[in-house]
């Protein structure tokens, strides 16, 4: 006889629920995907949450069949009910790979969709083989991003290789980019647009690289089934997957299982332990549905934060038509410098004490000839590049001295 103890919402039984399956979640064997725990880096910290979150309850339930336990990757009905997932492809692309949905059990279901602890030792089991199954199916579409020095991560979400991602991870429109797939294959993608004002970027896999099966057609990418932003509440269940530090063969993907803690229109904030390098990789809710994307990494580990899915259908047009716009407050890219455009150049007048400039080596008198790969012709179009990086960036930038060239570093500093 079972004499399961019951489960009461207190934060100390949470806690150990929590532990519980990330202790049964490592040696997981149908997947090479680990969990980690530790504390997080701040990179320049969360910034304040305003008060009074908007907390919106779900619309939708996934139903009461009981008999339904089985895992299906392609769910009954549309699970990608954002506009942009709509994306249909040639006659001669095979799409039949992909998505991440898995049909969770009947047991599970009120549980996943309203948050709450497991309430028997059995369906604390049935929950940690759901974020097993939802992980496993999560391999195939979350990939490591590097542009440059920087590495990041991505997530794809169309079989023609849309990849969402954060927008410092993608920096800024037309950059090349190489992405690691789960099985260490390598392939090449360009940088679209992005909304830096959440930091929502966004990417597309360049043409050309896909497997192709007997009949000579294109195998679509795997690709996240999607889900949306607006069914989210506090108390619910999410994993978190990446490749922190970058693509290790050994390791494979990491998991972080976690709870959400509040839903804001521009983010969503849970205590999955997110590390330096996760920045653009998925957030899935237990049922395999792509609901966000990893943006800020807190000052603990209990302070994440995550770009909330419905802000890339929002702005979609405008990504996948290479715009970028806004920046995150408290991130505004900063140089320190004032001038003016007399003679049709880019006249440097006065270096801020201490400013990146100052620190870079820019000098009052100086013209500036390039900042990183644009020519500047007047000081707007160098406040124009300026704001089209992040800080933290480091920057190359050519000037004229007393009429000879010079080159100098700058690390973009942040403002409010």
């Amino acid at each position: 006889m079972n004499h399961a103890m019951p489960f009461h919402d207190t934060l100390g039984l949470r806690l150990v629920a929590s532990c519980f399956l990330f202790a049964l979640a490592m040696p997981q064997p149908v997947s090479p995907a680990q969990v980690v725990s530790g504390v997080p880096s701040a990179i320049g910290g969360a910034p304040p949450l305003p008060p009074g979150a908007t907390l919106v309850p779900p619309r939708q339930s996934y139903g009461a069949s009981p008999d339904i336990t089985s895992q299906r990757l392609i769910p009954p009905g549309s699970v990608n009910q954002n506009d942009f997932a709509q994306e249909s492809a040639s006659d001669a692309f095979d799409s039949r790979t992909g998505g991440t949905f898995i049909e969770p059990p009947t047991e599970l279901r009120r549980l996943i969709s309203d948050g709450g602890v497991p309430t028997s030792l059995d369906q604390l089991r049935s929950l940690q083989r759901q974020q097993q199954n939802v992980a496993a199916a999560a391999e195939a579409c979350t990939v490591s991003v590097q542009i440059g020095p920087a590495q990041g991560c991505g997530v794809i979400i169309t079989p023609t290789g849309y990849v969402l991602t954060a927008a410092h991870v993608a920096m800024r429109p037309g950059k090349s980019a190489m992405l690691t797939l789960n099985d260490g294959r390598t392939v090449s993608a360009k940088t679209l647009g992005m909304n830096r004002s959440v930091d929502a970027g966004l990417m597309k896999i360049d043409p050309g690289q896909n497997s192709r099966d007997s009949a000579g057609r294109e195998i679509g990418w795997p690709h996240a089934s999607l889900g949306t932003s607006e069914n989210l509440k506090s108390g619910m269940w999410c994993i978190a997957t990446g490749h922190p530090g970058g693509y290790e063969a050994e390791r494979g993907m990491v998991t972080r299982v976690g709870r959400i803690l509040a839903v804001y229109p521009d983010r969503i904030v849970t205590d999955c332990a997110l590390i330096g390098g996760d920045s653009g990789g998925p957030l899935f809710d237990l049922s395999g549905k792509l609901i966000a994307v990893h943006s800020r990494i807190g000052n603990d580990v209990a302070d994440n934060l995550h770009v909330p899915v419905d802000h890339y259908n929002e702005h979609w047009d405008r990504m996948q038509g290479g715009n970028a716009w806004g920046y995150l407050p408290g991130f505004r890219p900063v140089l320190g410098i004032r001038g003016n455009s007399e003679g049709g150049i880019a006249n440097v007048v006065r270096v801020g004490p201490g400013s990146p400039a100052d620190q870079g080596g820019i000098r009052a008198g100086d013209q500036v000839i390039t900042f990183g790969e644009v020519d500047i012709t007047d000081f707007e179009s160098l406040k124009a590049a300026v704001s089209d990086t992040m800080p933290g960036e480091r920057v190359k930038i050519w000037l004229r001295r007393d009429g000879q060239p010079v080159k100098v570093i700058v690390e973009i500093g942040r403002g409010d």
